[in-house]
């Protein structure tokens, strides 16, 4: 940084010396004819000129370098949390937690450099190769279904994961005590997938523990190779151990005979840990129970010793495994025991494993089984059994998908011209952590930013106090220009699963703003908790929204237009825009500043209208004013008609440089391309029926006797149009672009799919509207009934059938696609369940 700073500098600097050199005169004219009247004047001309130009270079060199800077600055408002907010001191409740949603089954503190632990597991053969290791959740692996049925979010969790013919459940509780976060234990049970079953080979699981710099790990192995515990020491958790337990018959103290391998390393980078264990998983050993005969398995060769353990780095922390190989049906416990918990009484406590582990997870069991319907009262409501635990796999599984993250994100930083070819080098973003749930365990398992505001209605409901914290930790992204980048991929093993071309976030582009639909619920409940965070909270929230007000303004006044469109390539049939949310629904055929986006103009109305409810609350009145103002403006029928309602379509539009004269054809050798026929692109409202129409009644800006709401309830329910069976489709089956490819290799996302946030955001519209007085109050009530009953009904087949919510559903036949698990927003289904918009 330092280097490129003077690099930098140099040209200004030149630039003055310039200046002063022809202030002086320059050099001299080799005609040897200067320093008369006329050659004066010519010479402070040039300078003039010259002065016009250098100044012009440097200031352009300033205001890059400024906006660069503060791209990646920290925004100068308080923090929402206070810096030792994850530390066990402050919260030990959540100092550990199943904070490792890509893998299948592990634990972490929350922590910059945490102590983590996770499972791994393989099925022996009886083939010469190295069996199928499972260990981080793979779109691709055919394991599944897998997922929570019980997780509170805090302390306990259940579960099942189906792999071919094994079936294993993975369940843990945490007991509090002490001044490090408690204890906690495990159980793993490995069971055949159906009854009967006898023809499965030997089943291997691993249990790891790793370190991340200099702490201390001790490892004391019993007679036959296993570990008896590893006791350890860290700053942060003071004196620790862990103990692997003797496997059992499930739901038994039987003991079963199990082989021991143990291996001992630095620490290779957790994104190689997988591969690490792979390619040492290469030695034949022999699994020899009393009085059976013996079998063969690939087991880790290490052993215990230290100078067996290979160079280790300074800092690089350590990577301990036990391997336990044996029979299923199977138990197995793993314990990890605080010193602080145990020296805090008067009376060691007992040990947290056996029928008192088997208590305490009933007991937990049972109180989330009350909690839930307390909260959600699906009983109460009629819903079927398999529903309820439907509803209660959604929550546990978001829960459970909540993840702790630490690093630096790469920005590239708005360089204030755009389409600028000027070319800037990414920048790293200063280290943050990041306290959020994910989309996808396989596929997304890191920040998304639209994403997470959805996540955070699900869970407020169930532990206001997690969204407090999940809001405090994104607010705590805010740069000095008040942006937050849309995805956040921080740390080795989130950068490890994301391709490069997409790790750089752009300082320019925004998402939308769906944070503040928590914070609109906060104000709704007014929980004196949640008014306390939203104090401390609204100098970022109002930080946040005024750069999304000001930097995506559009080309006319109330207008607005997401930045950050691919470019129009011959290759894409219309050009993505990915900070919408939307990706691949259609916009402008032709990119243009010209572009007035509709879905992006009611997110700012929404936006304006919260924070100024906000603003009031806290007694801020000039804030309160102006926002008030413009969310007025915003919401005003006049102005959203004037800028958004095409006539010719009978709908709220998009506009901007548009034909729809366009289509993939075939080109060898390059393939599909765009062709544009006639008639040519010209300014007008885009014909692309379909969610974002929807967005004034989606965002419930619509007065109820407005004009407009009749149409936008004819299209919502016309199936020539959106409404199927199943969902309301994102992309009209009227369209020209319903179900088309936007590229060889990119086959249609929003474009006719059936997506759970959106049709929340219907049902919970339809039911707002059903209940004011106007014209449309019984059609909307009605709606709203038909369309709870389509997608709940869709989302619970499809559960029943494979296991698993998904990332959208078809219009067509109503299964799921895209990817699984999706228990991101496609757990907004429990709210629909439960009625609660």
């Amino acid at each position: 940084m330092a280097r490129g700073e003077r690099r930098r500098r140099a040209v200004p600097a030149e630039g003055v010396r310039t200046v002063e050199r022809a202030a002086r005169g320059g050099p001299g004219r080799r005609d040897g004819r200067g320093g008369g009247p006329r050659s004066t004047a010519g010479g402070v001309a040039l300078a003039v000129v010259v002065l016009s130009l250098a100044l012009g270079m440097s200031g352009r060199w300033v205001l890059a370098w400024h906006r660069a800077r503060r791209a990646v600055t920290l925004h100068s408002a308080p923090p929402v949390l206070p810096a030792d907010s994850s530390s066990p001191a402050v919260a030990p409740d959540l100092f550990w937690g199943t904070y490792r949603p890509h893998v299948y089954f592990g634990m972490k503190t929350r922590s910059p450099k945490p102590l983590l632990t996770g499972l791994m597991w393989a099925q022996q053969g009886t083939t010469q190769g190295t069996p199928k290791l499972r260990h981080t959740c793979e779109q691709g692996d055919g394991v599944g279904p897998y997922g929570w049925e019980f997780h509170d979010g805090l302390s306990f969790g259940r579960q099942h994961i189906q792999d071919g013919a094994l079936k294993l459940t993975t369940e843990f509780v945490k007991r509090p005590g002490g001044q490090h976060g408690g204890d906690w234990s495990w159980r793993v049970t490995v069971e055949p997938q159906a009854s009967g079953t006898s023809a499965i080979p030997l089943v291997s699981l691993f249990f790891y523990v790793v370190t991340d710099s200099n702490e201390v790990l001790i490892p004391e192995v019993g007679s036959k190779g296993q570990l008896k515990f590893i006791s350890g020491h860290t700053s942060e958790l003071g004196d620790f151990r862990f103990t692997l337990l003797p496997p059992t018959s499930p739901g038994d103290t039987a003991p079963k005979y199990g082989s021991y391998n143990v291996f001992w390393t630095s620490n290779p980078g957790l994104p190689l840990l997988t591969e690490m264990v792979k390619s040492r998983l290469n030695s034949w050993f022999q699994h020899r129970p009393p009085g059976a005969s013996p079998e063969r398995y690939l087991g880790l060769p290490g052993s215990l010793k230290w100078e067996d353990r290979g160079p280790s780095g300074q800092g690089q922390g350590q990577f301990l495994i036990q391997q336990v190989t044996l029979k299923v049906p199977f138990s197995i416990e793993f314990v990890f025991e605080s010193g602080s918990a145990q020296a805090g009484g008067n009376q060691v406590l007992p040990r947290l494993a056996g029928s008192l582990l088997t208590h305490a997870l009933e007991s937990h069991a049972e109180a989330f089984r009350e909690r839930f319907e307390k909260t959600f009262q699906l009983k109460e409501k009629g819903l079927s059994p398999g529903e309820q635990a439907l509803g209660q796999a959604a929550l546990s599984s978001l829960l459970g998908g909540i993840g702790y993250f630490y690093g630096q994100g790469l920005v590239l930083p708005d360089m204030g011209v755009e389409g600028s070819e000027q070319k800037v080098d990414p920048a790293l973003f200063p280290p943050l952590p990041l306290f959020t749930a994910v989309p996808s365990r396989s596929f997304f398992p890191r920040g998304f930013l639209w994403d997470e505001g959805f996540h955070q209605l699900v869970v407020q409901r169930w532990d206001p106090s997690l969204t407090r914290e999940a809001l405090g930790h994104w607010l705590g992204l805010l740069n000095a220009d008040g942006w937050i980048g849309r995805e956040q991929i921080l740390g080795d093993e989130a950068r490890a699963r994301v391709p490069p071309e997409f790790l750089v976030q752009r300082a320019v582009h925004a998402n939308p703003p769906t944070l503040l639909l928590p914070v609109a619920h906060m104000l709704e409940v007014g929980d004196p908790d949640d008014l306390a965070f939203l104090r401390k909270a609204f100098p970022r929230l109002h930080a946040w929204f005024s750069w999304l007000h000001q930097s995506q303004a559009g080309p006319v006044p109330l207008s607005y237009r997401w930045r950050g469109r691919d470019p129009a390539l011959p290759t894409l049939l219309n050009p993505k825009t990915l900070p919408s949310g939307l990706d691949d629904y259609p916009r402008a055929s032709h990119p243009s500043v010209t572009e007035r986006h509709l879905d992006l103009r009611c997110w700012v109305a929404l936006g304006a209208r919260v924070l100024t409810q906000l603003a009031e609350y806290l007694g801020e009145a000039e804030v309160a004013a102006e926002l008030g103002s413009l969310a007025a403006s915003l919401e005003a029928a006049e102005s959203l008609d004037e800028l958004h309602w095409a006539p010719e379509l009978g709908v709220f539009a998009d506009f901007g440089n548009h034909t729809k004269a366009v289509q993939l054809k075939p080109r060898p050798p390059q393939g599909l391309v765009r062709v544009v026929g006639r008639p040519q692109p010209r300014l007008q409202y885009v014909d692309a029926l379909g969610y974002v129409s929807l967005f004034p009644l989606l965002l419930r800006l619509l007065d109820p006797n407005s004009s407009r709401l009749g149409p936008l309830l004819d299209i919502l329910a016309d199936s020539r149009h959106l409404w199927s069976p199943f969902g309301l489709r994102s992309l009209a089956a009227s369209s020209s672009f319903y179900g088309q490819r936007n590229s060889e290799h990119d086959p249609p996302y929003w474009r006719g799919a059936v997506w759970l946030n959106v049709n929340y955001l219907a049902l919970g519209a339809l039911h707002h509207y059903g209940h004011l007085e106007g014209p449309h109050q019984a059609r909307a009530a009605k709606l709203h009934s038909e369309l709870r009953a389509n997608v709940v009904g869709n989302v619970w087949r499809q559960y029943q059938a494979t296991g698993f919510l998904w990332e959208q559903y078809s219009d067509r036949d109503g299964r799921g696609m895209g990817c699984r698990p999706f228990h991101g927003w496609t757990s907004l289904v429990l709210l629909a369940m439960a009625e609660d918009y």
